[in-house]
């Protein structure tokens, strides 16, 4: 510039972890798309712009010497492409009936821009029909992907989860019938949320915002999640992360049953007509408690050959009675209607499930109990509501017969209970055995802090 001009100089610092894009930066006459006067080069870096909610910025650094700025821009992509996990071709999924049909909007206007600005190449699919995702992804070349994108609300979400870790056990040759020990999913999923709730979404960003997920992904922020499998004792049901029998269950059947309804009403009407019709349904439970024991290496080898000695297995335990409400959940879930979670004891990658048993009470304390969620209380302080750490839960409902026969309401006419997997229906007639697997999958939204940490100081004028 002008010697003659004093210019205070302020330094600032850019951590390049935060950094997803540098650009040269030119000025253009109308209608031109190439070449144009050289300004400078452009970073565009995530700031954290409230607890949680994450924005982008631009910075500029004008310098009009072409080899000059040539050589920083090669120099920082250099940086940029060091970062493993970050995606360089994604493939969406979009579920344009998601709440009130903004997925489509939300992706085009907010979500695509951020990745062609990050260079991310994108394969889309609007979905159609509901499994169309599940079909896409059995048949899709993912090894051309670095992750795979959903767009949509919490079903959505569950099937795309599901469809890729059906995917790992074909390509693996497992039996899909029976899953035991599944395989990894092969590439992370991303979570864009454009639902109703939106629990998974919450739970890994603590927040329903758009932006933030996507810049998530495009830093490649990465976390390993546990998956539970829901069988029955004859075929896989789904992959997924929780489930809700009982009272949960009822509700979204209702809110099926009314899907002529606009979203939010068919929601409240439905959540008003179980509790108005609540009662409790008989079934049996058994699980397997988690061994929260701290104990040191020596102390577990030696009960680990003990066991072998006596031969002794893991001890199941049962309950039985009349339940209003029971939720099995490997994740927090939270939700802006359970700022806590209604799983807060519970972790992204512990290893464990929350089994939350609530045994028959009368609807005004039932309602508290469903009040607390809202609150930073304790729900599950009530004599009725037990919570168990658990691995695996078989859940066996009993048929009522003869003249209480009618107070089988969670039947439908085919004679299936009503199951609530991850925001999906799932109805099925005999014992759901869910058992939870550690670390099964990837999402993109949690940063590891583990990312290489690199630095540029740079003087802004």
């Amino acid at each position: 510039g002008d010697s003659s001009v004093a210019l205070q100089a302020q330094e600032e610092i850019i951590e390049m972890k935060d950094v997803f894009s540098v650009k040269l930066k030119r000025r253009r006459f109308a209608g031109q798309k190439k070449g144009g006067t050289l300004l400078g080069i452009t970073i565009f870096k995530c700031l954290n712009k409230e607890e949680n909610k994450l924005t982008d910025c631009a910075i500029h650094l004008n310098n009009l010497s072409e080899d000059h700025c040539q050589s920083w821009f090669r120099h920082l992509k250099e940086i940029l492409n060091g970062f493993q996990n970050r995606p360089k071709s994604l493939k969406v999924f979009v579920n344009p009936s998601s709440h009130k049909r903004e997925a489509t909007h939300i992706y085009y206007e907010k979500v695509a821009p951020l990745f062609k600005l990050a260079d991310i190449k994108t394969d889309v699919t609007v979905t159609e029909y509901e499994g169309h995702a599940l079909s896409v992804l059995k048949e899709c070349e993912l090894q051309a992907f670095d992750g795979v994108i959903c767009v949509g609300g919490d079903g959505s979400v569950s099937e795309v989860a599901h469809g890729l870790l059906l995917r790992a056990q074909i390509d693996a040759g497992k039996d899909t019938d029976y899953v035991s020990k599944p395989v990894r999913a092969p590439v992370p999923l991303g979570v864009i949320p454009a639902g109703t709730t939106n629990i998974l979404a919450h739970t890994l960003y603590g927040i329903k915002h758009a932006v933030t997920a996507t810049l998530h992904i495009v830093l490649g922020h990465i976390q390993a999640v546990d998956v539970c499998t829901f069988s029955t004792p004859s075929k896989l049901l789904r992959f997924g992360f929780s489930a809700m029998f009982g009272f949960g269950a009822r509700t979204l059947a209702l809110a099926e049953e009314h899907r002529w309804m606009p979203s939010s009403q068919r929601k409240d009407f439905a959540f008003i007509k179980a509790l108005a019709d609540l009662r409790p349904e008989e079934c049996e439970l058994s699980f397997l408690p988690l061994q929260i024991l701290q104990e040191d290496s020596h102390e577990k080898d030696r009960k680990k050959k003990e066991r072998t000695k006596k031969g002794s297995k893991d001890q199941w335990q049962k309950i039985q009675g009349h339940f209003l409400n029971v939720s099995i959940m490997a994740i927090p879930c939270l939700c802006s209607m359970a700022p806590r979670g209604l799983a807060p004891n519970t972790s992204l990658n512990n290893g464990s499930m929350a089994l939350i048993v609530v045994q028959n009470t009368s609807r005004k304390e039932f309602i508290k109990h469903l009040k607390r969620y809202t609150s930073v209380k304790n729900q599950f302080n009530f004599p009725f509501v037990e919570t168990y750490t658990v691995r695996e839960v078989k859940v066996q409902p009993r048929l009522k017969s003869g003249p209480d026969a009618k107070e089988n309401v969670c039947l439908n006419a085919e004679g299936n209970y009503p199951w609530n997997i991850d925001g999906d229906l799932m109805k099925e007639a005999s014992e759901v055995h869910v058992r939870v697997h550690p670390q099964l999958i990837d999402l993109y939204g949690v940063n590891t802090d583990d990312l290489e940490s690199s630095q540029v100081t740079c003087n802004c004028i």
